[in-house]
């Protein structure tokens, strides 16, 4: 767990099933203030379930902690209003809402004044909704559409954004700059919990790893460390050896 005390998230032995079947066991895991945490893994490891179920989407087995209130009581609304947030992997966008009315939605619980801040600032880390405010979410492109399923999130003000794949389906240049604008996030106080099969792209912003299989974590510690593991550049960066390029 965390050494200092000072986790934002903190998850202890947590366990998540799908009847019988045990999808997430034994994970534990923290997120601090201001950081950004990444977890890797093959498609089927658990870490879309395991977001999920810190949601509060999917019934869990364990503790969790949010900015040091026990969440086992809270629905998914009241997780929100703590300020966690989620985005998910399919961004479940309203497509027939232009761009602006899917925003409002994400800051519903906002105050007007706070709207008007949230508003701008998912305005000046998206300058491209802006342009796009009145058009159907629907029509976006798939960039655009993650931006938008960002910046809804954001409309509530979050302390910790969870991004699920948000690096899915979209073309280098797209990923690259929605990789940046995770960065900007931290730099303005949002700490982010991100899973993404792009391991390369994860482990160079984020500040530290966790690599899951099978539903369990089996490596964890500072991003660095975890890109110049042999084991994970072999199965989730396309290296033969540490240090040399890829395939």
């Amino acid at each position: 767990m965390n050494p200092d005390g000072n986790a934002l998230l903190e998850v202890a032995d947590v366990h998540v099933a799908y009847g019988k079947v045990e999808a997430v066991r034994a994970v534990s895991l923290h997120v601090a203030e201001n950081e950004i945490v990444t977890i890797v893994g093959a498609n089927g490891a658990g870490k879309t379930t395991l977001l999920n179920a810190i949601m509060g989407i999917l019934p869990l087995k364990g503790r969790t902690l949010f900015a040091g209130e026990d969440m086992a009581r809270l629905d998914i609304e009241d997780r929100v209003a703590a300020g966690l947030s989620l985005v998910p992997e399919h961004r479940e966008l309203f497509a027939t809402m232009n761009v602006e009315d899917n925003l409002k939605l994400g800051g519903f619980r906002m105050t007007k004044a706070a709207n008007a801040a949230s508003f701008e600032r998912v305005y000046s880390l998206f300058p491209r909704l802006k342009e796009r405010r009145k058009q159907f979410a629907g029509t976006l492109s798939g960039g655009e559409q993650q931006m938008l399923a960002m910046g809804r999130a954001l409309m509530g003000a979050p302390k910790l954004l969870m991004l699920d794949e948000p690096s899915l389906g979209l073309a280098p240049i797209i990923v690259a700059d929605i990789f940046r604008i995770i960065g900007e996030l931290r730099a303005s106080g949002v700490s982010v919990l991100l899973v993404e099969q792009n391991a390369q792209a994860a482990l160079q912003i984020a500040d530290r790893a966790y690599v899951m299989e099978l539903g369990e974590f089996i490596l964890n510690g500072p991003a660095g460390e975890i890109a110049a593991n042999q084991r994970v550049a072999a199965s989730y960066l396309g290296f033969q050896h540490e240090g040399e390029s890829p395939v």
